[in-house]
């Protein structure tokens, strides 16, 4: 039977972006005995915390995690965040990064993928995508869904290390793929989302038993995995987020730019991305995706409100002034005809 590795045997490992995700694979990776050797954020305080709970560093400077460790995971926010990471003059992940390994986890266009892969063969590093198809629970406990673009060779590289973040992996293809795979699945995932919220609104404004109707649905064609991860907080209104509807709008965007140089359109994804827009923009973007039942259940955020009592009384009496009008053109035209036959 083989020796389990030894700690010192396994390849030091840093962390930029420790938010929910970031700092959740850096504890999972430390658990797992790899020597994680610097975190970092652009809320120091977060990256100072947790370095301090793993016993690591928290340098100010992204060139000193790259100097720190043999590979780097990426878990930013957008694209702009990314480019930052990798491409700002006077500090960024590619300086003396020659031999390194960047898994870069964030959702963010194929492009940039692509970018950032030539700009790291530039400097003799090199990239992966490791597009995450979970949440917070799962990067954790180290069962995160995975999927894997970039060089394969890259890949068998650091195999290891992915499988101790994740319950499976699957290699795509080449750079930029992995992307494109985890775009659809987010923008898949969001209609489901959507179209769940919207069932279930009419649901409850025809009177239905709510429980009854996610069990039928559960039984039906209107089942889906998002109808046992969000029905219950959709009726319970628990909205505390693992994937937020700002990110889902931002995935959802990033699918249909792809549909628009295929030549494609998708009027339900686009639907999908208006909803998650509007929450965004009516201040609940950081709530969780099931936050998009606000704006389909009755009662809710995005209930059409009541017309005001001044309005009603304005409009009642237009209606009575018009009844009034047509009564005595009515009466006048009686009189006449009662004339002519005189």
């Amino acid at each position: 039977m083989p020796k389990k590795k030894s700690r010192k045997t396994k390849p030091a490992v840093g962390v930029v972006g420790v938010g929910r995700m970031g700092a959740n694979m850096a504890r999972r990776l430390a658990d797992c005995g790899y020597p994680v050797s610097a975190v970092y954020d652009v809320h120091r305080p977060s990256a100072e915390s947790l370095a301090e709970e793993l016993g690591c560093a928290a340098p100010a400077k992204l060139s000193e995690v790259t100097a720190a460790s043999d590979i780097v995971l990426t878990v930013v926010t957008n694209d702009t965040a990314m480019k930052r990471i990798f491409t700002a003059k006077r500090d960024n992940l590619l300086e003396k990064s020659a031999g390194k390994v960047f898994i870069n986890c964030a959702t963010v266009t194929p492009e940039l993928h692509r970018d950032i892969q030539k700009l790291a063969r530039r400097r003799r590093a090199q990239t992966l995508e490791g597009c995450m198809a979970s949440s917070i629970t799962q990067a954790r406990e180290g069962t995160l869904y995975l999927m894997i673009g970039g060089e394969e060779k890259t890949f068998k590289k650091v195999e290891p290390v992915l499988s101790d973040l994740s319950k499976d992996l699957i290699y795509v293809g080449k750079a930029g793929k992995a992307a494109e795979v985890k775009a659809l699945v987010n923008m898949v995932m969001n209609i489901n989302t959507a179209g769940l919220a919207e069932g279930l609104g009419l649901g409850k404004a025809l009177g239905i038993d709510l429980d009854l109707l996610c069990r039928v649905f559960s039984q039906t064609g209107a089942n889906s995995r998002v109808l046992e991860t969000d029905s219950e907080d959709m009726i319970k209104r628990d909205h505390d987020c693992f994937f937020s509807a700002s990110h889902a709008a931002k995935d959802s965007g990033i699918a249909l730019k792809l549909a628009r140089k295929s030549r494609l359109k998708l009027p339900v994804a686009t639907a999908t991305k208006e909803q998650y827009d509007k929450m965004t923009a009516e201040g609940l973007g950081e709530l969780d995706k099931s936050g998009v039942a606000e704006l389909t259940f009755p009662g809710r955020h995005g209930a059409k409100k009541k017309r005001p009592a001044r309005k009603t009384a304005r409009k009642a009496t237009k209606k009575a002034a018009k009844k009034s009008t047509a009564r005595k053109v009515a009466k006048k035209t009686a009189r006449k005809a009662a004339r002519k036959r005189s």
